[in-house]
């Protein structure tokens, strides 16, 4: 009999998610502004994507990437928002173990292939601007996709081992995950056996890649931003500048939130559950809501195209 109750117990069926721990009695109302980010991204990506696609104009390296940061911004808000809705709304807070594995590997292997996508674009942004003359023969269809397929691959392989140690694990504490999603390091702190190998291998992951990306994303705009103060006037400098704003504003809204949510998960200890916890939810939707506002609004091209649209439903 205890024998077969520690393989229950071990071998979890479900986790629970509590939402947003002390504020359970107010669910209801935080799920208006997360309900209304969702929708924002949902619509503003699809727009995105659907104004690329059917502007021939629009078909190059700069929009291709941009296209592959649009399908990861829904990725990663789909993968998280519409459970974190259910338990607000409906108090479904049961989630299948498989589910929540494959869930944590949805949510981290597309951040890592976001975080790729915003090296790509920083190395268009340089190639454009400090040897413009090669930009189309440096950039081709080909080499695009190879880069694509690179950042892709990179981030499916590099992730995989999460969902394959932390199944590993045996569970005899609890399965109540005090999160709105299956967060990695919420669910491996459940295990009951020494979780070192998967806490090393998910901090030297995000370390090492994330540094190496932001320091290529810091070179190339080292360089992009001595190639613009060549520049004879002004307006010159002031108009090259203003096509990598909108990527400048893109990288801010990426990493500045995760690094203030990796800070309070590290050291945050004296910092309430419940900040803590909103936090790892904001810097997984913020991303994906303010994307294609940037772009919609920065990018002239996809402006008008915007008004266009929206010109013609009018008429």
């Amino acid at each position: 009999m205890s024998d077969s109750n520690s393989t229950d117990f071990t071998n979890p069926t479900t986790f629970i998610l509590l939402g947003i721990p002390g504020l359970e009695t107010a669910h209801v109302w935080m799920s208006i502004p997360f309900c209304t980010m969702y929708t924002v991204a949902i619509f503003g990506n699809f727009t995105i994507l659907f104004i690329i696609k059917t502007e021939p104009s629009l078909h190059g390296p700069m929009y291709y990437f941009l296209c592959m940061l649009a399908i990861t911004d829904l990725v990663l808000s789909t993968s998280m928002v519409p459970k974190m809705l259910s338990i607000f709304w409906f108090y479904s807070r049961e989630i299948n173990f498989s589910a929540c594995l494959t869930q944590m590997y949805f949510i981290l292997s597309f951040f890592l292939i976001q975080s790729g996508i915003l090296v790509a674009m920083a190395f268009d942004r340089y190639v454009a601007i400090c040897d413009p003359l090669r930009h189309s023969t440096t950039l081709t269809n080909t080499v695009v996709a190879k880069i694509s397929l690179a950042v892709v691959l990179r981030g499916i392989m590099l992730i995989l081992p999460h969902p394959f140690l932390a199944r590993r694990w045996p569970y005899c504490r609890t399965n109540i995950i005090p999160n709105t999603y299956c967060e990695h390091i919420a669910v491996v702190k459940l295990a009951c056996a020494d979780i070192s190998l998967s806490s090393y291998y998910s901090f030297s992951v995000a370390f090492f890649v994330i540094s190496m990306d932001v320091l290529f994303i810091a070179l190339s705009y080292t360089q992009i931003l001595r190639a613009i103060f060549r520049l004879p006037t002004k307006d010159a400098r002031l108009k090259t500048f203003g096509t990598c704003g909108s990527h400048l504003c893109v990288i801010l809204a990426f990493y500045i939130p995760h690094v203030f949510a990796a800070l309070t998960q590290r050291f945050g200890h004296n910092v309430p559950l419940h900040l803590r916890v909103l936090m790892a939810n904001m810097y997984l939707l913020v991303p994906p809501m303010l994307n294609p506002i940037i772009y919609g609004v920065r990018i002239q091209q996809i402006r008008d195209r915007l008004l266009q649209l929206f010109a013609h439903k009018g008429t």
